[in-house]
């Protein structure tokens, strides 16, 4: 007899959760396990940590830390420096947030274009995603100079004082933009950082007109980036593609020049994964 869609989805359902446990509210949370999340997360942002400023960063008790960060370094998940006595993300962590860019192929068809864009730059090249109202960079291609940008996969960025990040603003809704700026805030990191929403609404709307983004040392004193934003198949703006380097090698009147290699990358990748601009846009 053949299988009825019913029962197709019935059966997927099964597989997904456990019949009884239709309810995904807050009840079903285990909250050590979150809270444990809670503290890799933490560490993350961080970076090397002491227990002590750990757990007054999530004002938690540094035993219950401790035991959370024990657990973890069995795993692999983070290691420990018994010389400067400080936590670190571990080789773990990082195999399971690779994973994670299997899941797409954006990040491999995206690498031959990092590695040419780099190589007629001659500056660093980045890939990058939003993630809950912030840049989450999942590739790059390092340049060869000795000084030169540096955002290693998993690092997150904030959008307003990013090159990727103001690329993939430019192209969302208005109240879309509201909303990252409500929850994130416009922090300001150097002189040249824009904290005004007025300000970035205007250099939003400057990066449409033109196709490309640029940080003028807004996040960093020193270094500048020029970006455009990659289009899938719906002609939505899923990613970014960016050169970044030091202000000196990277002087104002050359930014033009610049931009097109950065444009033309974009473009690649966008083909690469059957994507394409919306009429109109």
């Amino acid at each position: 007899m053949a299988e009825t869609s019913d029962a197709r989805s019935s059966d997927r359902r099964a597989r997904g959760r456990p019949r009884a446990w239709s309810d995904t509210s807050g009840q079903n949370v285990i909250k050590s396990l979150d809270r444990g999340i809670e503290v890799l997360e933490r560490l993350g942002e961080m970076g090397a940590s002491t227990l002590s400023e750990l757990a007054t960063a999530l004002n938690q008790p540094p035993a219950s830390v401790y035991r959370v960060l024990f657990t973890f370094e069995a795993r692999g998940m983070v290691d420990f420096d018994p010389d400067s006595q400080t936590w670190n993300i571990g080789a773990g962590a990082f195999l399971i947030g690779s994973r994670f860019l299997r899941r797409s192929s954006l990040a491999e068809r995206a690498r031959p274009a990092l590695r040419a864009l780099m190589e007629a730059t001659g500056e660093t090249a980045n890939l990058g995603v939003e993630r809950d109202g912030q840049v989450l960079f999942v590739s790059q291609v390092e340049t060869h100079a000795a000084i030169r940008a540096f955002f290693p996969p998993g690092t997150l960025s904030p959008m307003h004082c990013s090159g990727i990040g103001k690329a993939l603003l430019a192209q969302m809704p208005p109240r879309r933009v509201e909303a990252v700026v409500r929850r994130h805030g416009l922090d300001r990191f150097t002189a040249t950082t824009l904290t005004d929403p007025q300000a970035l609404s205007r250099d939003l709307a400057e990066t449409r007109a033109r196709g490309y983004s640029i940080d003028s040392e807004e996040k960093n004193d020193g270094m500048r980036c020029v970006a455009a934003p990659i289009f899938d198949m719906h002609g939505e703006a899923v990613a970014g593609v960016s050169v970044s380097g030091p202000a000196l090698r990277l002087p104002e009147d050359g930014l033009p020049e610049l931009a097109r290699e950065v444009v033309r990358a974009a473009q690649r990748i966008t083909e690469g994964i059957g994507g394409g601009i919306r009429p109109g846009q």
